[in-house]
């Protein structure tokens, strides 16, 4: 009878990041209800979203390791519409901090967007469904680097 050690793999003191994709980020889905997001301690508790969308918008901020928020939709069941990732994901290796080429070489068929460069001090850049999945990035017009990502769109709110 061979008797073996069991070794646990060592940590390296941060998670591997999410994966972004066109459905979601990790197990934060498009169109989860709030009750399953926090049954899966995914998110915080709902709270107000932004007051321009009326009385009835509500908002979550993600849990460790995502940084960023959900927006749901007005009505119960509250199920998730928007995604926006601060930090702890990433979309084909590309991820906060990315520059324009490396979000255009992970998808080809991404679109700049620079209407929203003085208004909001980002540059937007969509992938469309057919280059890889409804996903946008915001550029900061300083940095020249990825502020957030959001599935589907990112949301404003000012």
């Amino acid at each position: 009878m061979a008797i073996g050690s069991a070794v646990a793999p060592a940590t390296t003191g941060s998670a591997a990041p999410k994966k972004i994709t066109p459905s979601g980020v990790g197990g934060v889905k498009l169109g989860k209800t709030y009750i399953q997001l926090r049954r899966e301690d995914l998110v915080r508790k709902i709270q107000k979203g932004c007051p321009l969308g009326g009385p009835n918008t509500r908002s979550a901020r993600l849990k460790a390791p995502l940084t960023g928020s959900v927006n749901f939709t007005l009505s119960n069941p509250r199920k998730v519409t928007a995604i926006t990732i601060r930090a702890g994901a990433r979309a084909r290796g590309v991820g906060i901090g990315a520059k324009i080429p490396a979000i255009k070489t992970a998808f080809p068929k991404a679109k700049v967007n620079h209407d929203t460069d003085e208004t909001f001090g980002i540059t937007l850049v969509t992938v469309p469904k057919s280059g890889g999945g409804r996903l946008s990035f915001a550029v900061d017009t300083t940095t020249k680097r990825t502020t957030l990502i959001g599935v589907p769109g990112i949301p404003f709110c000012e």
